[in-house]
Formats: C-alpha cells, sequence, structure tokens
C-alpha cells in the first residue's frame, strides 16, 4: 500500500492498468491516474467523492509534452513554463484533441503543470505521459502534506501511495487561466502574482469571478472537522476567552508567537512560507485533538500569504457553530 522511490516502476504499472496512486508533489499528495483513461480518471472522482464536473490538473514529466495536451501554446504560456516549470503553477489552456471530458469537466480548456519532486518527475517519466491528479483526500476537505494524511483520509481506495515526506511548499498551485483576454488567477498558490507580472511584463487579474473553472475556487473548501475562524491579531485573545466561556475546545495558530492559557497551539510560524508548509498539518492536528474551533490569525497578504488567506478563508467558510451543533 506505501512505498518510496524504489516502487516507482510499480507505480508506473499500476497506472497503466487502470489503477490509483497517490504520489508526493512539492505542493501537496496528489491522488493519480491516467490521464488518457476516461475510465481510471472515473476512479478519482468515487475515491475521492469529487463531483464529476470539476476538471483536474494533467501533471506533465516535461515542458515539451506540452502539445501533446494543450493547442494554441502562445507565447506567455512559454515564457511562464520557462520561468516557473518545474514548479507550483499550473496554466490553464485550450486542450488539445483526445483530452478526455472526464479531465476537464467538459470545458475546452486543461490544467497542466510540471511538479517540482523527483518521485513526482520519475513516476511521470516512468509512466510516459499525462497523470491526472487532484489532492489525495476526501473532496472539500483538508489537503494531504504527508503519505500518512493519504491512508487516514483514502485508505484502500488507493492502490498505492509513494511516500515523499513532508510536502516542502505545503498549499496547492496557483492556477492561471492564459485562455481569457488577459490572464487571470483563478486559484492563488506556490507562485506569487507579482513573480507573474513580473515574467509576463503587464498586469494580470488577481481574483478570479464566475463560475468555478478551476480546482480550488469553490467557495468552501480545504476544511477540517473543526470550526475554523479567521481572527485578527489583536481579536484572538478575546475571542478565545468567549469560546472558553462556551466550554469549548479551542486552539490557535497565528504568523506571530501567540500564548493563551487553555487554548491549544497548532502552530507559531516566523514566515509566509513556514506557515504555507505546516498549514494542512495544522488542521489535520486540530482534529486529531478532537478541538472544536481553531483561531486562525492569517499571515501577511503578501507573497505565499496571500494563497494561505485564501485557504483559511475557504476552510471559515465550510462550518458555523450552529451547523456543528445541528450535526451532533
Amino acid at each position: 500500500m506505501i512505498g518510496g522511490s524504489d516502487r516507482v516502476e510499480e507505480a508506473g504499472a499500476i497506472l497503466r492498468a487502470g489503477g490509483l496512486v497517490a504520489f508526493p508533489t512539492e505542493t501537496v499528495y496528489g491522488l493519480g491516474a491516467d490521464a488518457r483513461s476516461a475510465r481510471a480518471v472515473g476512479r478519482i472522482f468515487l475515491a475521492k467523492g469529487r463531483p464529476a464536473d470539476h476538471p483536474l490538473i494533467v501533471h506533465l514529466g516535461d515542458v515539451s509534452w506540452l502539445e501533446r495536451w494543450a493547442v494554441g501554446v502562445g507565447k506567455d504560456a512559454r515564457l511562464l513554463a520557462e520561468a516557473f516549470w518545474p514548479g507550483a503553477l499550473t496554466l490553464i489552456l485550450h486542450r488539445a484533441p483526445g483530452v478526455p471530458d472526464e479531465v476537464t469537466g467538459g470545458r475546452e480548456t486543461v490544467g497542466l503543470r510540471v511538479p517540482a519532486q523527483p518521485i513526482a518527475l520519475a513516476l511521470l517519466n516512468a509512466f510516459g505521459d499525462g497523470i491526472a491528479a487532484p489532492s489525495a483526500n476526501r473532496f472539500g476537505r483538508v489537503s494531504p502534506t504527508r503519505a500518512e494524511d493519504v491512508l487516514a483520509d483514502l485508505g484502500d481506495r488507493v492502490d498505492l501511495v509513494l511516500d515523499g515526506g513532508p510536502c516542502q511548499v505545503g498549499v496547492e498551485s496557483t492556477i492561471l487561466d492564459l485562455t481569457a483576454d488577459v490572464p487571470q488567477v483563478l486559484r492563488p498558490g506556490g507562485v506569487d502574482a507579482d513573480a507573474l507580472e513580473a515574467v509576463l511584463g503587464r498586469a494580470i487579474l488577481r481574483t478570479a469571478t464566475g463560475p468555478s473553472r478551476a480546482p480550488g475556487m469553490l467557495t468552501a473548501h480545504y476544511a477540517p472537522q473543526a470550526v475554523v475562524e479567521v481572527v485578527a491579531f489583536e481579536h484572538v485573545v478575546v475571542r478565545a476567552a468567549q469560546l472558553l466561556e462556551q466550554g469549548l475546545r479551542v486552539g490557535v495558530m497565528s504568523s506571530s508567537n501567540l500564548t493563551i492559557p487553555g487554548v491549544a497551539g497548532l502552530g507559531s510560524f516566523t514566515t509566509s512560507r513556514d506557515y504555507a508548509r505546516e498549514l494542512y498539518a495544522c488542521l489535520r492536528e486540530a482534529d486529531r485533538r478532537e478541538l472544536q474551533v481553531v483561531l486562525a490569525v492569517p499571515p501577511p497578504a503578501t507573497g505565499i500569504g496571500v494563497a494561505v488567506s485564501d485557504r483559511l478563508r475557504r476552510a471559515a467558510s465550510s462550518f458555523s457553530l450552529e451547523d456543528e451543533e445541528d450535526a451532533t
């Protein structure tokens, strides 16, 4: 069920046979299937409990594979691929003939990226073609950044889990739509908008509008069982006191050193990079400790801090205390 880099060839054979392999990337662990096989991709949706109209990202082993999966690849896509691949950037492009509807959610576009993780690249090259891979967790829940997280969420729904240790980025890739007149960030992630604009030499749209066109655009997503509340640093002590007064089990995570009596410390992060790397592990730890509320003080809204704040906001949208009480 679980193995390391020595089982990459076996993993490639499982994919060729239509199976599912969870594998590490620099962002989060992915649940991979043969992106050419509608039947194999269908197993991803069943394993995750994911709606079938949600598009998947296709992972490539090299930038030279781009034309296998996309048409009309222009200057912008080539500049960005040269600058950020392998890396935490997904490009939305017009799909090539033969890309299954099951991968694109029926859309005429496809999301592509080359991951910056040795085991992921070894698997892709052993398999020899694109691997469709959303995060390896139950739909809507906290993304996995360790192999044991995958097993906890999916168990025997996965044929093999490749263990590459903790993910180094910790939040998902940035998704940039290049099919519109002006490039648009559909999901902030491991590559920040300033860096994208520097390469393109012009401004991009930094906020997505309209219906979901890519993974991670739902209002409620990335949520633990605990209720998440996003709180400003100057208000967190008062809010914690209110929750403790109600007899609730409370945890806190912050970009600043913060100790509150009676409140479980889940993480205090020196940099936004550290916050991103440990974010999902901390949310999972809250559930292991059976906390009822997580108070999250977001990092500064610059660089990867934008992605961290986005994930916290979506996690906070998933539940309210009233919902939690109604469910028990």
